[in-house]
């Protein structure tokens, strides 16, 4: 618990990079705050100067009322002048510090956006897509009001302090000293609350992202919910999951309630001190003037929102530092793949697994086992098995995806590790086994492997893929607009766009994993016929359930279990007893039938 309490501490110190960055704005918002409190405090004693001239006309010390109108009509201008003053350097204060929060606010969402595309895929199969927005939204918002609303009040409240007790002081110390009494009372209230609050943010900010991460899943499976039927129990576990995070938040509320009451009590206990004291101080002539206590009473009022601004900045901070806590929890992860090199040398195609084994780290389940097999620059091989049999892991190796737990993958004879990670990736075309499409435009998705794409890439790509007449019979054709994840289209044809998003690229390294399969024969066979055609000269790796995708294929591989238990080419395996004989005669068979 108490490491805990020493982490929210140290929390906000990660922002320090940014308040250092943005220290010239922020001192010149200093300068401004200074500014406009001094400002603020003239008018108090200018009220005291007025009141001193008129006690000093009833006691016969002035017998000039011209005198006195004059110097009330002065004083008025100067308060006057002296409120604008401050209201125009208050304005200038929240433009500072707010803007200044805004920017911060920008630098952290981009740091933490980075964060999330550079960690690896395990750290997304550990986590919640609900959580991590909620961490680059909800928790960045929270900091932002550290960095910019509670900071400007905070330093706002301690110059307002230094500024206005130097004065109290300077013209009545005893008094000064009894209308602060309240202040310990206020700094022992405020710390037992803080805990309190933090302690509760902490836990709000929890179930809010239990909140997203339902909602999120909620609305990607609606299909599934609607089709099992399901609609009134998602609706009854979402109320049961808002009314507990509604309780949570209720009983936050509860607590940052007691802050305004109480700083209302303990000014409203200092303006009766200075009436008290102060008027018998007076009456014993050790206060000159009545416009003295009016004076304190200003300062005294003056310092209420300070002091009750206290309360919500120090709840400001402890949200922050809550939400602080959570973000730095995914900004210290580190990535399990790393760039380790600079290396942009073009690749050939030459891929070669030496005794590879892998291990999911998040399962413990071993996908491969001692798999070694090599591919020379532009052939093809096809890779065959039942479900879990550790085909697709081997795509996600090539791809570093992940790094190997035992042995080595060598591309073009060199350690994959050498070459630079994202410069290999852009030299690979991957089409994943569950197409991902993004809520653009057709067009769009397709250029998503070649952001400088002509139309006629765009359009020769979707030939390829066999999907191009699907495409010109919508409506707005290529400038059709996907809903989220590509739901638009069915899945074959979400199958083609992922395979022409890939062959745009022109990689010299292509992946396929199975991502035929939601395609007819005839389809598979016009796609494959293509890929032929344009992949002569590439490496071509394909994971598919159809042993007819291996007919034409350099070299083919059979895994069960993670182990390879036939290699060969489709001439030579069909020959021999096995799986692969076994699947293509089904398959075969139920082709003709």
């Amino acid at each position: 618990m108490q490491s805990y309490k020493l982490n929210q501490l140290k929390a906000l110190k990660h922002l320090n990079k940014y308040l250092y960055k943005y220290k010239w704005r922020l001192l010149l918002g200093l300068i401004i705050t200074i500014g406009a409190r001094v400002f603020a405090i003239f008018t108090p004693q200018l009220i005291r100067n007025s009141t001193t001239v008129i006690e000093r006309y009833l006691n016969n010390e002035i017998t000039d009322l011209e005198v006195v109108k004059n110097e009330l009509m002065l004083n008025i201008a100067l308060i006057i002048g002296a409120a604008l003053a401050s209201a125009i350097f208050t304005f200038l204060m929240r433009q500072t510090f707010i803007v200044v929060s805004r920017f911060i606010e920008y630098d952290l969402k981009n740091e933490v956006f980075e964060q999330y595309q550079n960690l690896s895929l395990n750290f997304y199969k550990r986590n919640r897509t609900g959580d991590l927005m909620n961490r680059i939204s909800e928790d960045v918002s929270k900091v932002r009001m550290y960095v910019g609303p509670a900071l400007m009040y905070g330093v706002q409240t301690l110059t307002l302090f230094v500024v206005v007790i130097s004065y109290m002081v300077s013209a009545a110390p005893m008094l000064t000293l009894y209308t602060l009494i309240p202040l310990p009372i206020l700094s022992v209230a405020i710390y037992r609350l803080s805990v309190a609050i933090n302690k509760r943010s902490t836990i709000v900010q929890q179930f809010l992202s239990r909140l997203n991460t339902f909602t999120q899943e909620s609305f990607s499976g609606i299909a599934v919910i609607k089709s099992y039927g399901i609609q009134p129990k998602f609706k009854s576990d979402f109320k049961g999951l808002a009314e507990e995070s509604n309780l949570k938040n209720v009983d936050l509320a509860r607590v940052q309630a007691i802050f305004f009451p109480l700083m209302v009590l303990l000014i409203g206990f200092s303006n009766l001190i200075v009436i008290y004291v102060g008027g018998q101080q007076y009456i014993d002539g050790q206060i000159e003037s009545v416009g003295v206590i009016i004076e304190f009473i200003l300062y005294v009022n003056m310092l209420t929102w300070p002091v009750a601004s206290v309360g919500w900045i120090t709840s400001m901070i402890q949200q922050a530092e809550a939400s602080q806590v959570r973000i730095n929890e995914f900004l210290s992860e580190k990535p399990s793949v790393k760039n380790t090199s600079d290396r942009n040398q073009k690749i050939k195609g030459k891929i070669e697994f030496k005794n590879v084994s892998f291990t999911y780290e998040d399962t413990n389940i071993t996908a491969l086992k001692n798999i070694s097999f090599v591919l020379e620059p532009g052939n093809s091989l096809v890779i065959l098995g039942k479900t879990g049999s550790g085909k697709s892991t081997i795509l996600e190796l090539i791809g570093r995806l992940y790094d190997v737990t035992e042995g080595e993958i060598l591309i073009d004879d060199q350690p994959i590790e050498s070459f630079n990670l994202f410069e290999l990736r852009k030299q690979i075309g991957y089409v994943p086994q569950d197409a991902f499409l993004f809520s653009e435009s057709i067009r769009e998705n397709i250029k998503f492997g070649k952001h400088d794409a002509t139309e006629d890439d765009i359009i020769k790509a979707a030939k390829y893929a066999a999907v191009h007449n699907n495409i010109k019979n919508f409506s707005k054709s290529y400038d059709t607009v996907l809903g989220e994840r590509g739901i638009t289209l069915s899945g074959g044809q979400k199958q083609r766009v992922s395979i022409a998003r890939a062959i745009i690229k022109n990689p010299n390294i292509v992946l396929f994993d199975d991502c035929l399969s939601a395609v007819d024969t005839e389809t598979e066979e016009e796609i494959f016929n293509n890929l032929n055609e344009i992949s002569s000269k590439k490496t071509a790796v394909i994971v598919s359930h159809r042993a007819s995708s291996a007919r034409t294929a350099n070299k083919v591989l059979v895994l069960d279990n993670g182990k390879i238990i036939q290699e060969g080419t489709h001439n030579q395996l069909v020959k021999t007893k096995g799986y692969y004989k076994s699947l293509y005669e089904k398959q075969l068979t139920k082709k003709e039938t």
